[in-house]
């Protein structure tokens, strides 16, 4: 096991490679294959940074709790109109577990961490924070779905326009024919998830499994980055490109510059 977990920062870089690689595939043609691909690239990518700055334990809850709770969240928007408003998936995502594309959940659980790393770094200047408070946890939690809700600004009429990933019931929303909804249901969702593995780190502060170099705490940032890249250049409506630059570029900014402080601090 330690022989692997020494690996963990070697392993979490190759697949950020592989994953950046297949994004940059993507915005010359997308296919349920390259989106399977990226998406799983980037759920392993997040979960060998998590192993890699958390520890390998607490890295295993908050994947739990991500794909578990997004899981469920998504099943019941999908067949109640629970959350996210009333839509049906196609086959664009690829094999479901039910009625959700199976890395639908996967990606709950990777932005959720990348999130939760740029909210620390904004506040604390740190990758991690330690165990803390209840209070102090819903703040931080509303902050990081805050950020994941950013990403989802362009992100959702991408999916829905140009993909067609799923098909919303309701056409005529204030989003670009997207329900005002939608947003509610990611940041409801997104907290529970974040808020529900800060919940894990009460007096049980997060350990990483080896010494973490600045080079491996930017893992989350270029991940976040990367997509922030994609929306401003893939985007659609075209709106959404100019929209995806500020919304996920403040925090991105903000959160490199709590990590310049931290790397000169380390």
């Amino acid at each position: 096991m330690k022989p692997l977990l020494n690996q963990l920062p070697r392993i979490t870089l190759l697949l950020l490679a592989a994953f950046i690689a297949a994004l940059s595939v993507r915005s010359w043609g997308e296919t349920t294959v390259l989106l399977v691909l990226s998406s799983i690239l980037m759920f392993g990518c997040c979960w060998a940074s998590a192993s890699h700055l958390l520890g390998p334990r607490p890295a295993l809850r908050f994947v739990i709790i991500g794909i578990v709770l997004g899981w469920i969240a998504e099943e019941l928007g999908a067949q109640k109109g629970w959350f996210f408003g009333s839509y049906t998936y196609t086959d664009v995502l690829g094999p479901r577990i039910g009625s959700v594309p199976f890395i639908i959940p996967l990606m709950w659980f990777a932005l959720c961490y990348v999130a939760y790393v740029i909210a620390n770094l904004i506040v604390w200047q740190t990758p991690t924070d330690g165990a803390p408070s209840a209070r102090q946890s819903m703040v931080m939690s509303f902050i990081a779905a805050m950020i994941v809700t950013a990403y989802d600004l362009g992100a959702d009429p991408y999916m829905v326009f140009t993909l067609k990933a799923w098909i919303m019931t309701k056409t005529d929303g204030g989003w670009f024919g997207e329900t005002l909804q939608g947003f509610v249901g990611w940041m409801a969702v997104s907290f529970a998830i974040i808020y529900g593995f800060r919940a894990t780190l009460r007096g049980k502060p997060a350990v990483a499994s080896s010494p973490v170099t600045p080079l491996y705490a930017l893992v989350p940032l270029i991940i976040y980055g990367g997509s922030m890249a994609f929306q401003a250049v893939q985007g659609s409506p075209i709106e959404t490109r100019t929209i995806a630059l500020f919304a996920m570029g403040i925090p991105l900014l903000t959160a490199l510059c709590g990590w310049t402080r931290w790397r000169a601090a380390a």
